[in-house]
């Protein structure tokens, strides 16, 4: 396993990494040595060799997969070789996507707190994840998010008005109001819309990139999920269908400390999610999530695996959720406000990308100002716009199941109107589009 991505990335794994593997190997070729060529099992799965002690292979004595980073957090490559020269305009797209994100997080985070919205995710100190993994996609991959993936679509060029009418529900939501907040979706962007249950997207993933091998179009399917949906058994399930019927799916964990409330110690006992990929027969890589150019090297990568071999591959992206896990959730619960500042102000993918666009020329102190300001302007000029924008027709909860609409669900709908017609003092009816 570590052979493999020490090939994969080109450089050399630290060989503090491999000593317990290289001990274990040891131990079992000497204890192999006296085991004849006629000996060797031959049993349906297995790559095994006979041995003549029992012995038993414990995790704990084995060093953890290598983290593969390109910038150092001072925005400094470390290895010149991984930098992937992107222009001046693809780099300010990045940067501007990420703070863009932010600043749509801060705004939309404080309407739910004025009860304006419902409900509300921020993307705090996982901008470089999305952004990152997304620049190295092709636009019609197909993407199955959880629910903080946001800045995926925003790369692709969702517009920033759509984002604002699906946490309102208005009536220009594409999803017409049906959806929670941030529960996005977009055809035209190749986004399939986001379900709340965790880890389901995870085998329609599979399935996806079934169909996608069978039409050979090229393409690959990404699965975004957290440490804690991995834990599902969907999960599981979504690995052994890829890797049997080699899926060209990338599986996009991001290992961002908590599930919610529950921290990794207390969620899984191994090395993280990317050594789960070797029981499953699965190429992984575990990245820095918090280098945007270590999560596009890695992904791309990853991509070029999956549509040129239909193999799936696991990234884990090692990250730290600064905010709250939604609007629901007061983090400080469960972990330290120091611990929080301190991985903010040590390793925020932001502030690291925009100290390699300092040393590079491309950015400075004067050019940060005024873009705060220009994109808190884009954002409330679009909340604004969105917040007058009226709910849906009542009439359309009935609607897009059926083709032609069935007389049990068109009696529902009457009823309905009726109900609202005879009660309408109880309703706020001025809220919505006039029913018919």
């Amino acid at each position: 396993m570590y052979k493999t991505v020490s090939r994969l990335l080109r450089i050399r794994v630290p060989r503090v990494a491999c000593n317990s593997l290289v001990r274990t190997a040891a131990v079992s070729q000497a204890r192999c040595a006296s085991t004849s060529e006629v000996d060797k099992p031959n049993f349906p799965g297995s790559k095994s060799k006979f041995v003549s002690q029992p012995f038993l292979l414990d995790p704990d004595d084995m060093e953890g997969i290598p983290v593969y980073r390109a910038m150092n957090r001072d925005g400094v490559f470390i290895d010149e070789s991984q930098d992937p020269k992107f222009d001046d305009n693809t780099i300010l797209k990045m940067y501007k996507d990420m703070t863009l994100l932010n600043t749509m997080d801060r705004v939309l985070y404080d309407s739910q707190r004025q009860g304006r919205i419902s409900f509300y995710m921020t993307n705090y100190g996982e901008e470089g994840t999305h952004i990152g993994s997304a620049a190295a996609l092709d636009p019609k991959d197909l993407v199955f998010g959880q629910y903080r993936e946001v800045g995926v679509l925003m790369w692709r060029g969702f517009p920033l008005i759509q984002f604002i009418h699906q946490c309102y529900g208005n009536c220009k939501d594409l999803g017409k109001g049906r959806q929670m907040p941030v529960h996005y979706g977009a055809k035209d962007y190749h986004f399939v819309t986001i379900s709340s249950s965790l880890a389901t997207q995870m085998p329609q993933a599979s399935g996806a990139a079934y169909a996608y091998k069978r039409k050979k179009n090229g393409l690959c399917v990404i699965c975004y999920f957290g440490e804690g949906a991995a834990s599902e058994g969907d999960a599981h399930a979504a690995f052994n269908f890829a890797a049997v019927l080699d899926c060209p799916v990338i599986f996009f964990c991001r290992n961002n400390g908590y599930a919610i409330s529950t921290p990794t110690k207390e969620q899984y006992r191994g090395d993280g999610i990317a050594a789960r990929a070797a029981g499953y027969g699965i190429p992984c890589i575990r990245v820095d999530g918090n280098d945007v150019f270590a999560v596009y090297n890695a992904t791309k990568l990853a991509r070029d695996l999956c549509t040129t071999q239909n193999r799936p591959v696991v990234i884990e992206a090692m990250t730290y959720r600064i905010g709250h896990h939604s609007t629901s959730d007061d983090s400080s619960a469960y972990r330290s406000v120091d611990e929080v500042n301190q991985h903010d102000r040590s390793d925020n993918p932001i502030t690291r990308f925009r100290n390699y666009m300092n040393r590079r020329g491309v950015w400075d102190e004067e050019k940060e100002k005024q873009w705060k300001l220009d994109s808190r302007k884009m954002v409330m000029k679009a909340f604004a716009e969105a917040e007058n924008e009226k709910k849906g027709n009542p009439e359309s909860f009935f609607e897009d199941v059926y083709k032609e609409m069935p007389p049990h669900i068109a009696k529902q709908r009457d009823a309905m109107k009726q109900h609202v017609k005879q009660y309408k003092e109880h309703y706020p009816l001025e809220h919505f589009q006039p029913m018919s």
